[in-house]
């Protein structure tokens, strides 16, 4: 089975769980290709596959604005391709499954059949900084689902996540950040530690930062991804409203998890019952 997964990743994360989800697959002996969802992409196609993968960062309980875009760009599907989603973000609310609804709308109108959604917890690029022991912990627990998520999907199997209506109206309200992103990225700027890499504007999967005089300048179309202020060898990047929000560098996974009385207040039962779900149970640990 030849498997394509379209990926959309600000700063690694999502890019991270696709491809090692898709290096099981392949140890299950299908083709894999991955395809970053960018500006400046080469575009898949699509006529020849058999599986299609969609992968995102959960974006204020929405999927980002580009993968919306792209999706609405792709072609009629093929005698209804499989499809499954793939999300990453910071924290393992069930609210996250309101991202879903309308990526399964749009593709389902161009004639996938949508079969799956696959939810992964990775260190957060804003709101606050996890530590390096809860970020090796939520690696672990990316690692220790895969075999099971890719045994569904070399099976075409059904893992459809449900949204009740108290998510799909705050992911609803939420959605004001594919309008207001544009604008606020507008007054990102570089402050005096910028050393003109160039770093930010290469990372940008929206083409959204060009390099002036050495110094970047930001367009009309940030979608928030954080790529910029993230990457930053300098934290240079100031992000105007959400600067308190701000987080800069590489996480470290090589470290030891962090046991469950190091995990953060914040959301810290949610944390510990997505933790105990992959260490815990046979079907997912084995």
């Amino acid at each position: 089975m030849k498997i394509i997964c379209c990926c959309f990743s600000g700063t690694g994360n999502t890019a991270r769980a696709c491809g090692e989800l898709l290096k099981k697959l392949e140890q299950l002996g299908h083709e894999t290709a991955l395809f970053p969802i960018r500006a400046d992409a080469e575009r898949p196609a699509l006529a020849d596959c058999d599986c299609l993968l969609i992968g995102y960062p959960v974006h204020g309980f929405n999927a980002p604005k580009p993968v919306l875009q792209f999706l609405k760009t792709l072609g009629k599907a093929q005698n209804k391709t499989p499809c499954y989603l793939v999300r990453t973000s910071g924290e393992p609310l069930k609210l996250n499954n309101a991202s879903g609804v309308t990526p399964k709308r749009i593709l389902r109108k161009k004639g996938y059949a949508v079969l799956g959604e696959f939810h992964y917890v990775l260190p957060y690029n804003i709101i606050f900084r996890h530590s390096d022991g809860m970020a090796a912990r939520m690696l672990r627990g990316l690692e220790l689902r895969l075999p099971a998520d890719a045994q569904k999907i070399s099976a075409l199997r059904p893992s459809l996540a449900k949204a009740g209506p108290l998510a799909r109206f705050i992911s609803f309200v939420c959605r004001i950040e594919h309008t207001a992103m544009p604008v606020i990225g507008r007054h990102f700027r570089a402050t005096e530690r910028c050393i003109g890499c160039g770093r930010c504007a290469s990372v940008c999967p929206q083409g959204n930062i060009r390099m002036e005089d050495g110094r970047p300048k930001f367009g009309k179309s940030c979608a928030g991804c954080m790529g910029c202020a993230f990457s930053c060898p300098e934290d240079a990047i100031h992000t105007a409203v959400f600067n308190g929000w701000r987080v800069n560098g590489a996480y470290s996974f090589d470290g030891g998890p962090a046991s469950d009385d190091e995990i953060c207040k914040y959301c810290r039962k949610a944390y510990l019952r997505y933790f105990h779900e992959g260490e815990d149970r046979p079907e997912i640990s084995q």
